[in-house]
């Protein structure tokens, strides 16, 4: 089951599970459709304050974020990534989910001063709570890829950031440069599929070869 398909690694995590052949079927769960079409995928448009019980399933990914800009407010971005995140772990824990991978941030720490770092620090602690088998919290730099075909906005600051960091290059520690969100979605599937017990924290150093 991949939780947020329709955004930048979750489109990426989508990808790579249904050209996966190990996967026979897979559950894309969000409040917008994907506009992939396969075989082997299954849609389901929710509300994440009202969550249906889940389909059954073995692995869970959880790609769901947003930003306070684009949210509206520091409530309506908490509601995402903290409480949507955290109702659907429990809820595919609920329907036999055993292994999950969510992705977090560089930078998360629920004793931050910095409200977003806060909120994922949080909402790690949560996942860890939740009581999988195996737990994998990816924690990718500043994410590279095409928001533009998603129908995200633009970030200027963002643009500037990607070519000052790609820019400079080796100069920045492996954990703080810009990252494909490609490399990201194969790194969390690759760890997933080891299926070692416990918990798990890939560093956005660590997917940088994804």
């Amino acid at each position: 089951m991949v939780v947020g398909a329709t955004g930048l690694v979750g489109r990426e995590i989508l990808a790579v599970l249904l050209a996966d052949k190990t996967y026979a079927k897979v559950h894309s769960v969000g409040r917008r459709a994907s506009p992939l079409s396969h075989a082997k995928l299954i849609q389901h448009q929710v509300d994440f304050a009202a969550l249906p019980s889940l389909p059954r399933v073995t692995d869970c990914f959880i790609a769901l974020g947003t930003t306070i800009k684009v949210a509206g407010s520091q409530a309506a971005f908490r509601a995402i990534d903290f409480d949507a995140v955290r109702a659907v772990a429990l809820a595919a824990h609920a329907s036999g989910a055993i292994n999950a991978g969510v992705v977090s941030a560089m930078g998360a720490d629920p004793q931050s001063m910095v409200f977003y770092n806060r909120v994922k620090g949080e909402m790690e602690g949560a996942m860890l709570e939740v009581g999988f088998d195996c737990l994998v919290i990816a924690r990718p730099s500043m994410l590279a890829g095409q928001r533009e075909t998603l129908g995200q906005p633009v970030r200027a600051g963002e643009r500037i950031a990607l070519l000052v960091t790609r820019g400079l290059g080796p100069l920045i520690p492996a954990n703080y440069r810009s990252i494909a969100a490609e490399s990201v979605a194969r790194s969390l599937v690759r760890a997933m599929k080891n299926g070692v017990h416990g918990n798990h924290l890939l560093l956005s150093g660590d997917m940088q070869t994804g």
